[in-house]
């Protein structure tokens, strides 16, 4: 019999208590693949994408199938000095020496030494290092230390950072790539033209609990209005705060109609929330209280301007629910069309005319629905996704196989 492959995913935090997009996807990853290869997860001690701080203990724990093996960060992160450290390499882009942008890097974090000491030293244990999201130090000063096995799965989109020519070289070295949605792969591919990026687009599936109670998340948050619901960090990055401003100004407009509309945001809070109406940031929860909350909902916003995939639209499309996103995400607004399973919007008034399209319009907001639950079910699903990532270590290079999305 063949041996299992022994295979290390690379992330720079990790565990059910890490709420972040990239994290959750390249968990979902390696637990799934946990059941074809030997698997375990290069981390550091961090959950708090801000500071950095060392929250778990450094060592190795079981989680399922897998290995976390966490590493301490060396020094945490200072936000307001990170910040304007930020805004000087932004204004001088393209004019950055590379040493100025890889001290940025460095104080963009997290800085682990020791978890860098390990790839290192442990470079030939493995068969292949996959290494999720691009941006951080994890993997711009990992990767390179063990590139002859090395993938990458980039979760990129166009922000500012990516546009460093710090980048030019890193991603000029993985053996292959995994790619979210075509929207992704295509940005990459205009940005870095000289790379060949033919590798297969995977994303991630999503497995909702066997029973989901609507009402039991009603009764336990006293929430007797319908409600849109936004699922993840609440941080303006994500664009939150401008979600509040325009759900407050539809609420106003609404409840002079004689309608009432609430919202709920379930995610940690990196903001502080205005007094805003008909809004309840209920935090961090469990996955049966998050799944609950989705299926008690008219319709999930998703308001980011920059994703490469949004897990919690998979979500709530696998609950037959409508999706509204917001229309400068190409990725989000890709996944809408394809699916005809979401409305966007690029104002307040379109976001206004998108939740009255699925708030009053029930066989509508249905329709989209069903359409978007049909879409996940046979585009995101798992034998797709695990044959797309065996075939990494199959063939030497990334084979073009898979579901596009």
């Amino acid at each position: 019999m063949t041996p299992k492959p022994r295979v290390a995913f690379v992330v720079q935090r990790c565990g059910y208590a890490v709420n972040g997009g990239a994290e959750r996807h390249g968990l979902a990853i390696a637990i799934k693949m946990a059941s074809v290869w030997n698997v375990d997860i290069v981390t550091t001690c961090a959950t708090d994408h801000l500071t950095w701080a060392n929250d778990y203990p450094p060592g190795d724990t079981l989680l399922e199938r897998v290995t976390i093996r966490r590493f301490p960060v060396l020094r945490p992160r200072h936000m307001p000095s990170f910040n304007l450290h930020s805004r000087a390499i932004k204004a001088n882009s393209g004019r950055n020496t590379r040493a100025a942008e890889e001290a940025w890097m460095r104080a963009q974090g997290p800085w682990s030494p020791a978890l860098l000491d390990f790839l290192t030293t442990h470079r030939t244990a493995y068969d292949a290092f996959i290494f999720f999201t691009y941006l951080y130090a994890t993997t711009y000063f990992g990767l390179p230390r063990v590139a002859d096995r090395a993938f990458l799965v980039p979760t990129a989109h166009d922000e500012w950072p990516i546009h460093l020519s710090i980048f030019d070289d890193l991603f000029a070295r993985p053996r292959g790539f995994v790619f979210n949605t075509i929207e992704e792969r295509d940005f990459l591919r205009n940005r870095f033209p000289r790379v060949v990026f033919d590798g297969p687009i995977a994303g991630v599936a999503v497995s909702p609990p066997r029973r989901v109670d609507a009402e039991r998340f009603r009764r336990r948050y006293g929430i007797t209005a319908p409600f849109l619901i936004y699922v993840g960090r609440i941080d303006p990055q994500k664009g939150v705060r401008s979600l509040i401003d325009d759900f407050a100004r539809y609420r106003e407009s609404a409840r002079a109609r004689g309608r009432d509309i609430d919202l709920v945001l379930v995610g940690k809070p990196f903001m502080d929330l205005p007094p805003t109406g008909g809004v309840h940031a209920i935090g961090f929860v469990d996955d049966q209280t998050k799944w609950d909350a989705i299926a008690a909902s008219s319709a999930l916003v998703m308001p980011s301007p920059l994703e490469s995939l949004s897990l919690a639209c998979l979500e709530a499309w696998s609950l037959t629910k409508p999706v509204i996103v917001n229309g400068a995400c190409d990725v989000l607004v890709g996944q809408c069309r394809r699916s005809e399973g979401g409305l966007w919007y690029r104002d307040a008034t379109e976001f206004a005319t998108a939740c009255d399209a699925v708030l009053r319009g029930k066989a509508r907001a249905a329709r989209l629905g069903e359409n978007g639950r049909a879409f996940t079910t046979k585009t995101y699903a798992w034998p797709v996704i695990v044959a797309a990532f065996q075939d990494l270590l199959g063939c030497g290079q990334i084979d073009s196989r898979g579901s596009p999305t």
